[in-house]
């Protein structure tokens, strides 16, 4: 398990929302809420935790984004988000301006 934290540790990014487009276009992007750990999300996603995904989900603390979101940042296409790939999905995580 700590190989993949490791693994997954080194491809955790940043990204602008213009760059994840083709990924919600293709339904893959998962939006995780901002008290959850990014990195506890995609360990728990690529190591079949199901458990802890269940609950996520259940709790609306992973999501798909909302139509409504997805228009909010089609009007600011330089906004930022940290992102981390686990196959099939993109996990992104808003990043909020102070």
């Amino acid at each position: 398990m700590s190989d993949l934290r490791a693994e997954l540790t080194e491809i955790l990014d940043e990204a602008e929302w213009e760059w994840l487009i083709p990924h919600v276009q293709r339904d893959a992007v998962i939006l995780v809420a901002p008290d959850l750990n990014l990195l506890d999300v995609g360990v728990a996603i690529a190591s079949d935790n199901i458990p802890s995904v269940e609950q996520w989900i259940d709790e609306q603390l992973i999501t798909k984004p909302t139509t409504v979101q997805v228009g909010e940042w089609n009007g600011q296409r330089s906004k930022r988000f940290n992102t981390l790939i686990v196959q099939p999905y993109v996990l992104v995580k808003e990043i909020v301006s102070a």
